[in-house]
């Protein structure tokens, strides 16, 4: 089944969910590069990857809301005393999955690196423009730090859905 329905979520969004949490595990991977500035494995090994797989996931968290948003009507039932909730915090990690590439290109831009995601040119290399390099080096880091408890957050009351309340929540998204 691709589309979602009442019971569970579709192939396509499970594919969507499960494949943009690897993808943000490896982007995770960018805070190890604090250690030692880089010189490790994870450092020489992943962190050179994390323009490229931030470009994808900018391109897949649209894609993503795209398909959510049209299937609205059909998504898994919520519990009422928690739905608000529950969009509430899904709303707010897509907007910081939507804003977390959106300040590393404007980043990028803005210390006139331009933009080349996979060798392909978006943005060309040109002068610096320095409030949104600004923005985007301000903005970017702490960023990832909320995501980051965010995505803990989503994984801990999944858990507790799980374990402690045994709503079947967890098994539709797997």
């Amino acid at each position: 089944m691709l589309s979602d329905s009442r019971e569970r979520y579709g192939s396509i969004s499970r594919w969507f969910h499960w494949g943009m949490a690897v993808l943000l595990v490896w982007q995770g991977m960018k805070f190890f590069d604090r250690i030692s500035d880089g010189e490790h494995w994870v450092g020489q090994t992943l962190v050179p990857w994390h323009v490229r797989i931030g470009s994808l996931l900018l391109l897949l968290v649209v894609l993503r809301i795209v398909w959510a948003l049209s299937q609205r009507g059909v998504r898994p039932i919520q519990d009422p005393a928690t739905a608000a909730l529950v969009k509430v915090g899904h709303f707010l990690m897509y907007v910081a999955m939507l804003l977390m590439p959106l300040t590393g290109i404007m980043y990028l831009v803005g210390r006139g690196f331009g933009w080349s995601p996979f060798g392909i040119q978006i943005i060309a290399k040109g002068p610096e423009i320095p409030w949104m390099a600004s923005i985007g080096g301000t903005v970017h880091s702490p960023l990832a730090w909320i995501l980051l408890i965010m995505v803990i957050a989503h994984i801990g009351i999944a858990l507790v859905h799980q374990f402690v309340k045994k709503d079947g929540v967890l098994r539709r998204m797997l």
